[in-house]
């Protein structure tokens, strides 16, 4: 057992030899590279091979009318503003704190497994191979799932970037991919499907808040819910769709910022249930950089 923790990337360890550092150091550039160009790229440009029908990625979105249609603009900002935190996370890998490059480099494995699968993902579904695609998410979830749970303590300049924004993300696009990838997009049944697992995105959110005190699972849900009923608003104003989304919105933004500003003074929530102070391994997520 101890020869496979030694060779399994994804085994938990609390130091990492130089050679690992300067591993996590290439790959994580280079995938991160790798997923950055690819989705600027089929943001704009549709893929010249391939036999099925091509468009970019937000041509997929309007060209298939679901109840999670994302609106382009909001869910292109989130996107932009993770990749440059990605990118400030990355930074941990190269710091003269030996403390930041562990934590950096222990959820590595991981997150370049994100990386690429996310690559995989785009390559997947501006070919409009949806199903295939949706397979990778689910995997992609799984993994991000994994990772959440055994590093979830980590600073927020590793949390957010490489923890909880891939996974609020991959979460919302199950369900994107997901309606796309079903007949009948539009029709009155997959609409009430719609009407009811959006809610899902709101219980998801809620345990996060309420286990983990992790306001930025709340953050991320609540902006990518914004979107959602963005592109629902302008997609059909005489629906359910996109009142149940921007509702979500306001409860995870209202509970994000009831745990966001007693973790930045240095406090934290209590449910009423009992009173706890926070504890050493949960203490880094709720302090700085």
């Amino acid at each position: 057992m101890a020869n496979f923790n030694d060779l399994n990337p994804f085994a938990k360890r609390e130091t990492h030899s130089s050679t690992s550092i300067t591993t996590y150091k290439v790959l994580t550039l280079l995938s991160w590279i790798l997923s950055v160009t690819t989705t600027v790229y089929y943001d704009f440009e549709s893929p010249h091979d391939g036999h099925l029908i091509r468009r970019t990625i937000w041509g997929q979105n309007y060209a298939h009318p679901s109840g999670f249609t994302q609106n382009a603009t909001i869910t292109s900002i989130y996107w932009l503003v993770l990749f440059i935190l990605q990118l400030a996370y990355i930074g941990h890998l190269f710091s003269n704190n030996s403390a930041q490059v562990n934590a950096a480099a222990s959820v590595g494995s991981h997150y370049i497994f994100n990386n690429l699968l996310h690559f995989g993902w785009v390559m997947l579904f501006v070919r409009s191979h949806f199903i295939w695609s949706e397979i990778l998410l689910i995997i992609n979830f799984i993994n991000l799932t994994s990772l959440y749970f055994r590093h979830n303590a980590y600073p927020r300049g590793i949390h957010m970037p490489a923890v909880s924004g891939p996974l609020a993300w991959t979460f919302v696009a199950l369900y994107w991919n997901g309606a796309i990838m079903v007949p009948a997009q539009h029709s009155f049944v997959a609409r009430i499907f719609a009407n009811v697992f959006i809610w899902s995105i709101l219980v998801y959110g809620m345990f996060f808040i309420i286990i983990y005190k992790d306001y930025t699972m709340g953050f991320n849900l609540s902006v990518l819910s914004a979107s959602l009923g963005v592109a629902q608003f302008f997609d059909r104003v005489i629906a359910f769709q996109w009142i149940f989304a921007f509702t979500i919105m306001a409860v995870l933004f209202v509970f994000t910022v009831v745990v966001a500003v007693p973790a930045w003074t240095g406090k934290e929530v209590s449910w009423g249930t009992r009173q706890t102070q926070p504890d050493a391994e949960r203490a880094p997520l709720l302090g700085d950089n």
